[in-house]
């Protein structure tokens, strides 16, 4: 455990700055519906781990265009399934939310937090006995860096000015400026290390890498089948002999299929049905908190939504009450506009609250110079789960300001690939990320890859350079407070609500406590759980 006393910058044995960890955990707020007290966390208590038998888990995003290229991740199915799954990355997000060595044995800062080291673990070896070397590291963090990189993760490794191989098997990262939370954005599940071409750039066609899991067959969109990794480099894990993860897009088919044994665990179980699973003593139902948020995303760069006016005359004509408890069963928290979650650190609720205010809608639409405007929102159910029952919601909710929504049902195969960042206002599920300075970094800067609003704001964008570097708490409480009034005031995402996971299993599967920040315990669960 690191020493409160210590500086922060300084690290030991992996751990996170103090100050830094202290105001993370800190965070934790009234949402987070511990696993520890469900009943199937309860009964794994009194077991413990084996090693044996196989699971089928049935995820709902794949798609036919998936890769072993982590450049491409943007889906839960291919961020847990490889980024998971298949592969490793230098740290990890543990249970309880904190940044651990995973690939490294240990980290370490310089006192500006500009130059950070990392030491490897001794004997780690690819799926085909190769052994990891600094070199391989390298060249996976350079796939994503450059200007010709089109990678998901660009973003995030834009401020490294140079990666090295330090020797004595450490690596050697030098950051254009102080990065306090550093251990956390080398954690996202993109930043995989595998292995390195001899000229250059990384292997990543054959699907080799260094996780739980081996793959054994892959058919995109359909069905990944793994065994365990007899070599890997966490003594008895992974527990299971086999996991398949099936694409099940349809929530009443994953139902089906859990209900008749077929699959062995569905994410996001229908709360329609959500009754109809608890009654029966095979199956568990899983809530957990998470950085999950359901948004409208409202284009800012095409008109009306390039108007603040109408931006904020559209906030207001939404009931996140109602469609929390009418499309989400209460299973939800109410968001403002707000993407930040409240068990993040720097987490703040902004003001004024944008409630339900059909007088305060129609004043920003005469300010916007418009007595009426028709707006056309893309929803499917990949979008969130009940998105177009929220929309069907909000297009009544919105009619009474003068605002017509027209609800096209998209449909749910391509969603991601032809809807997504290609139309003006669509419904998006935002997994999230575990610092305000990574969410900003990939989804709200002015050059973010996921930056699907178009929102640009140059105050913003000096604020997350100011805000990395800052190692004073304090004074990075107010930077990220200031980053999400601008947000709450200005951007173009409609945040409804912070959502659950909420899954279902066989009682078969056992598993500790679910990690509170990513699905499908911050994407380890083929890795931690075993059999009952």
């Amino acid at each position: 455990m690191k020493n409160e006393q210590d500086r922060p910058g300084q690290t030991k044995q992996g751990g996170l700055p103090a100050a830094t960890r202290r105001q993370f955990m800190g965070g934790v707020g009234a949402l987070v519906l511990s696993a520890s007290l469900l009943p199937l966390d309860i009964r794994a208590a009194y077991a413990a781990p084996k090693q044996g038998g196989s699971v089928r888990f049935a995820i709902n995003d794949g798609a036919q265009t998936d890769s072993y290229d982590p450049a491409t991740w943007q889906s839960s199915f291919t961020q847990v399934v490889f980024g998971g799954t298949l592969c490793n990355a230098l740290t990890e997000l543990a249970a309880d939310g904190s940044a651990v060595p995973d690939l490294a044995e240990s980290f370490s800062a310089s006192d500006d937090l500009k130059v950070w080291t990392f030491k490897l673990r001794a004997d780690l070896q690819f799926h085909d006995g190769a052994p990891v070397t600094a070199n391989d590291v390298i060249e996976s963090f350079r796939h994503h860096m450059g200007p010709s990189s089109s990678s998901a993760a660009k973003a995030l490794v834009e401020a490294i000015t140079d990666v090295k191989d330090g020797g004595d098997g450490t690596v050697v990262f030098t950051l254009s400026g102080g990065n306090a939370d550093f251990p956390y954005l080398v954690s996202d599940c993109h930043l995989v290390v595998m292995p390195a071409k001899a000229g250059g750039g990384i292997d990543w066609a054959r699907g080799v890498a260094t996780g739980p899991y081996v793959i054994e067959d892959s058919q995109p969109g359909i069905a990944v089948k793994m065994k365990r990794n007899p070599n890997y480099h966490k003594p008895g894990q992974p527990y299971f002999d086999a996991v398949e993860f099936v694409n099940i897009i349809d929530v009443a088919a994953r139902t089906n299929a859990l209900l008749t044994g077929e699959i062995d665990y569905m994410v996001d179980a229908d709360i329609k049905t959500l009754k109809l699973l608890e009654r029966n003593a095979e199956i568990e139902i899983s809530k957990v908190s998470g950085l999950r948020h359901f948004s409208f995303s409202m284009n800012t760069a095409i008109a009306p939504f390039d108007n603040p006016d109408v931006r904020m005359a559209v906030k207001y004509a939404i009931d996140r009450d109602d469609i929390v408890a009418k499309a989400f069963l209460g299973n939800a928290k109410v968001a403002n506009d707000n993407p930040v979650a409240p068990q993040i650190a720097f987490a703040v609720n902004p003001e004024p609250v944008h409630s339900y205010n059909i007088e305060k809608a129609k004043e920003h639409l005469a300010k916007a110079g418009l007595t009426s405007v028709t707006l056309d929102l893309s929803v499917a159910e990949t979008a969130f789960p009940n998105a177009i029952d929220a929309a069907l919601l909000f297009k009544e909710h919105a009619a009474k300001a003068g605002i017509e929504i027209n609800v096209i049902r998209e449909a749910d195969d391509g969603y991601w690939d032809n809807v997504w960042q290609h139309k003006p206002f669509v419904g998006v599920d935002w997994l999230g990320k575990p610092t305000c300075d990574s969410l900003f970094t990939t989804t709200y800067a002015s050059d973010a890859p996921w930056n699907d609003t178009a929102w640009k704001n140059a105050r913003f964008d000096e604020l997350l350079v100011l805000g990395r570097a800052e190692p004073d708490t304090a004074k990075r409480q107010a930077i990220y407070g200031e980053m999400q009034q601008l947000l709450h005031d200005d951007g173009g995402a409609l945040v409804i609500a912070y959502a659950l996971f909420i899954d279902a299993m066989s009682k078969k599967i056992a598993h500790g406590t679910i990690g509170n920040m990513l699905q499908c315990d911050n994407f380890r669960m083929a890795e931690r759980w075993w059999l009952a």
